[in-house]
C-alpha cells in the first residue's frame, strides 16, 4: 500500500470513531505544501457537516484523536480548515527496509490489459529527423511506462511506404541517378532517397517557374508540370503492380529500412511488430461497405462515400474516392479494427502529432458509429512540433535537423565537454566511447522528454548537455557519484548491506519519502502518457541527494551505523534514478 493509502485509513478510521460513517470521497488527502511543517495534509470543509463544528476546531479534534491512537503520527497542526499530519520517523524506516528488499518497487502488478502503442510511422522517402526523434522517444518511453504499470504492451510501427511522396523520390532517381545506390556512394540508404526526394522539388520549382514564365497561372502549373504528371503515372503504375516500378519501389524502400535500422538501433528504441500501408490501405473497404449499409455513411453522385458529421460539431469526411481508392481514414478504420480483433486490445495509442487532433477525433467517432465499443478505448497521443533556435523545419527543401547528425553532434559535444571538465580522466578509449555516447543520448532523450508532450517545444543541443542544469547529464553524474561512494565502501571493507538502526536526520527522512512516492509517480505517469512526470521525479530524487551529499558526510561519518545507514540510502537513491531513467531510455554510466 502507498503512504498516501495508508494516511487515508488512519483518517477514515478517525473520522469515522467521532462523527459516524462519512462518504470516502469526503476523506481529501494531499502532500503538505512545502511552507508548512507536515507530510500530508486533511482537507476538513467536505467533514464539516457531520462534525458541525468550525474547519479548526474539527480539523483538531481529528488531530487529537489520530495522534492518541496511531503511533505512526507523530504531531499535527492546523491552519485554518486544513490538519497537516507529520509522520513519524520509525514509519519512514519502515518503509525504507521494505523498499530496499523489495528488488521491483515501483513496478505494479499484471494489470491483466493489452496495450498497444503505435509510433514512430515514418514516410520512406526521407531519413528521420528531429521530430521523428520526439515521436520515437516519447512513443518508446510511454510504453516502457505502461509496462511498469502492470500493461502487457505491445510497440508497433505503421510505415508509410506508399503514396505520391514515394514516386517522387523513386522518379528523380530513375531520372537523375545515374544508378546511384547507398554502396556506391558511401550513404546511408534513407539519406540517399531523402537526396532525391529534395531533387525532385528542385526540378518541380524550375519547371513551375518556366511555365509561369510561358503565361500560365500558377495553380495551372503545379498540375501540369511534366515530373508531377510522370510521378503520377508512376503511382497508377505502382497500384497496377507494373514489374518494373514495383522493383524499384522495393529495391529503394529495402534501402531506407536499412537506413532507418540504424537510426533505431542508435537511438535505443525498436518495435514488437511493424505494419506497412501497402499492405494495410485496402484494410478499410469492407468497413465502408458495412457504414453503406447500416446507413452510418451515403455515397454521392459521382461514387464517393461520405459520413455527415456536422451533428458533432465537425463536418463532412470522405471514406472512399469515386474512383473506389482508399484514402488514409479508410485505411485506419481497417486497421484499428483488424489490431484489437487480433491482439484483443484494451488499448490503442497512437503517438502522432498534433497536426492530426482532427483526423483521430474523426477515427474514433466514426468507429463508435459502427457500433465499436472500444473506439472509447483508442487514445491520441498527441504531441507538439520540435523547432529549433533558427525556426521551423521542412523536408522538402533539405532544411530538416537530421536525426544521424544530431545523435552524432550529441556524441561529440558530450565527449567535448566531458573532457573539459575532466570526467573522462584515466578512462580507458573505450570507457571514454561508452560513456560518451551514453551522456549524449542521455542528454538529448532527457532534454526532450522532460518537456510535456502537448508542448511545442524549442531544442537547443548546448543547453541539453549542462552538467549543472535539469538536464540528463546532470542525473547521470549523480548516479555515478553514488557508485563511486560504494566502490569505496566495498574497497574498504564497509559492511553496509544489514540493518541500519539509526536516527534520520530531516534531509534523510525527506529522501525516504521522495523513494516512496516511485510507485505513485509511474501510476501518474502511466495514467497521463507523460514521461515527463518520471523526468521531473528523476531531477527532483537526484538534487534532492546532491543537497545532502554536500552537508553530510557518507564515508567519512564515524558512527558506524549512521555510516551504514547513509551508504544504504545513497544506494537505493542510486537504484531509483536508475529506473526511472530506464523508463525514460536512458542509461547510466556507473564512471564519469
Amino acid at each position: 500500500m502507498n503512504t498516501e493509502s495508508f494516511i487515508s485509513q488512519i483518517v477514515a478510521s478517525s473520522v469515522e470513531a467521532l462523527y459516524g460513517a462519512v462518504n470516502p470521497a469526503q476523506i481529501q488527502i494531499q502532500k503538505t505544501r512545502k511552507e508548512f511543517e507536515g507530510d500530508y495534509t486533511l482537507v476538513t470543509f467536505p467533514l464539516l457537516k457531520a462534525s458541525r463544528k468550525s474547519p479548526e476546531a474539527t480539523a483538531t479534534e481529528i488531530g487529537e484523536h489520530i495522534v492518541a491512537s496511531c503511533e505512526q503520527i507523530s504531531s499535527f497542526n492546523v491552519i485554518k480548515g486544513f490538519l497537516n499530519l507529520s509522520i513519524a520517523p520509525a514509519f519512514w524506516l519502515e518503509r525504507f527496509a521494505e523498499m530496499a528488499a523489495d528488488e521491483n518497487f515501483g513496478m505494479a502488478a499484471d494489470s491483466g490489459r493489452t496495450v498497444m502503442v503505435e509510433y514512430s510511422s515514418p514516410n520512406t522517402n526521407k531519413p528521420l529527423h528531429l521530430g521523428h526523434i520526439r515521436n520515437n522517444l516519447l512513443g518508446y518511453s510511454v510504453a516502457q511506462i505502461l509496462k511498469a504499470n502492470g500493461h502487457n504492451v505491445i510497440k508497433v510501427n505503421l510505415v508509410n511506404d506508399r503514396g505520391i511522396h514515394i514516386c517522387k523520390s523513386m522518379l528523380a532517381w530513375k531520372l537523375y541517378g545515374n544508378g546511384e545506390t547507398p554502396a556506391s556512394s558511401g550513404m546511408k540508404g534513407d539519406h540517399l532517397v531523402g537526396k532525391y526526394y529534395v531533387e525532385f522539388d528542385k526540378h518541380y520549382k524550375a519547371q513551375i517557374k518556366e511555365l509561369v514564365e510561358g503565361g500560365m497561372s500558377e495553380d495551372e502549373a503545379k498540375k501540369s508540370a511534366p515530373i508531377i504528371l510522370q510521378a503520377q503515372e508512376m503511382l497508377r503504375k505502382w497500384e497496377a503492380k507494373d514489374e518494373e516500378v514495383y522493383e524499384l519501389w522495393q529495391t529503394m524502400n529495402g534501402w531506407v529500412y536499412d537506413g532507418f535500422d540504424v537510426t533505431y538501433k542508435a537511438l535505443g528504441v525498436d518495435f514488437d511488430k511493424v505494419y506497412y500501408e501497402s499492405q494495410t490501405y485496402l484494410l478499410g473497404k469492407s468497413l465502408v461497405q458495412d457504414g453503406l449499409n447500416k446507413g452510418v455513411f451515403y455515397r454521392r453522385e459521382d461514387g464517393s462515400v461520405w459520413i455527415n458529421l456536422e451533428a458533432d460539431g465537425l463536418d463532412e469526411k470522405l471514406l472512399l474516392r469515386g474512383d473506389g481508392t482508399s484514402v488514409y481514414m479508410t485505411q485506419d478504420l481497417g486497421t484499428a479494427l483488424s489490431r484489437f480483433e487480433e491482439n484483443k486490445l484494451d488499448d490503442m495509442i497512437y503517438v502522432v502529432g498534433n497536426e492530426q487532433n482532427y483526423h483521430f477525433q474523426v477515427l474514433k467517432l466514426v468507429l463508435k458509429k459502427l457500433g465499436y465499443e472500444w473506439s472509447d478505448n483508442i487514445y491520441h497521443l498527441s504531441y507538439g512540433m520540435v523547432e529549433l533556435p533558427e525556426g521551423k523545419m521542412k523536408s522538402r527543401e533539405g532544411t530538416v535537423v537530421d536525426a544521424d547528425d544530431l545523435i552524432a553532434d550529441m556524441v561529440d559535444t558530450a565527449r567535448e565537454m566531458s573532457s573539459e571538465l575532466g570526467k573522462l580522466d584515466g578512462c580507458s578509449e573505450e570507457e571514454a566511447n561508452a560513456i560518451c555516447t551514453m551522456v549524449g543520448l542521455g542528454a538529448l532523450k532527457y532534454f526532450i522528454l522532460k518537456v510535456d508532450p502537448k508542448k511545442t517545444m524549442l531544442f537547443d543541443p548546448k543547453e541539453s548537455i549542462d552538467f549543472n542544469g535539469n538536464t540528463g547529464p546532470f542525473i547521470q553524474y549523480t548516479h555515478a557519484r553514488i557508485c563511486s561512494v560504494l566502490r569505496k565502501a566495498d574497497e574498504q571493507g564497509i559492511d553496509y548491506k544489514s540493518h541500519a538502526n539509526s536516527e534520520l536526520l530531516a534531509e534523510e527522512a525527506e529522501i525516504i519519502k521522495s523513494l516512496c512516492d516511485f510507485p505513485a509517480v509511474i501510476s501518474s505517469a502511466g495514467d497521463n502518457f507523460s514521461p515527463s512526470i518520471i523526468a521531473a521525479y528523476a531531477y527532483d530524487l537526484a538534487k534532492t541527494f546532491n543537497g545532502y551529499y554536500h552537508d553530510h558526510s557518507i564515508l567519512r561519518e564515524e558512527n558506524e551505523e549512521k555510516r551504514r545507514m547513509r551508504l544504504q540510502l545513497a544506494a537505493e537513491v542510486a537504484r531509483t534514478i536508475r529506473k526511472a531513467m530506464k523508463l525514460l531510455g536512458i542509461d547510466v554510466p556507473e564512471r564519469m
